[in-house]
């Protein structure tokens, strides 16, 4: 399950790619404000972001954060990754923190490890091929087909 933290990233991540924001700054109040999203905790996630390196902040009156790269070169997957860690369910198919499961007796005919590669492998297929400008154009197809 997706943990409150990656939401609220995946939320304010999306804000700051929307066209309305662009690459004009904005605070974390102001974020958290337009995603109703509590401002304290944003903001220990907006920190984690710029120290990975998918946000900037800019200092001064006018200041706050951008996107470090155009909405449609970060992927969803990189935003889990930095916020949740490893995409994978059990420790034996991680492609970033790969451990031998302690249980285990044979790794190449484990059943579960088997499964569970292949939802590691689709989940990232989805998640490193969904961009936040593609997220960012379903919700506005998405709004106009509502509006009709």
């Amino acid at each position: 399950m997706l943990s409150k933290k990656s939401k609220y990233g995946l939320k304010a991540m999306l804000e700051l790619a929307s066209e309305e924001s662009g690459q004009r700054p904005l605070q974390a109040s102001e974020l958290a404000k337009r995603q109703q999203l509590p401002r304290k905790f944003l903001e220990a996630i907006l920190l984690e972001l710029t120290r990975h390196g998918l946000i900037q902040s800019k200092l001064g009156r006018s200041g706050g954060y951008v996107l470090a790269r155009k909405p449609g070169d970060i992927t969803v997957g990189e935003i889990i990754r930095v916020l949740e860690g490893p995409l994978a369910l059990i420790p034996c198919v991680s492609k970033t923190a790969y451990r031998r499961c302690d249980e285990c007796l044979d790794e190449e005919t484990c059943g579960v490890r088997l499964a569970m590669k292949e939802v590691r492998d689709a989940t990232s297929h989805i998640l490193d091929n969904t961009t936040l400008a593609g997220l960012n154009a379903r919700s506005r197809s998405a709004l106009s087909r509502r509006s009709r």
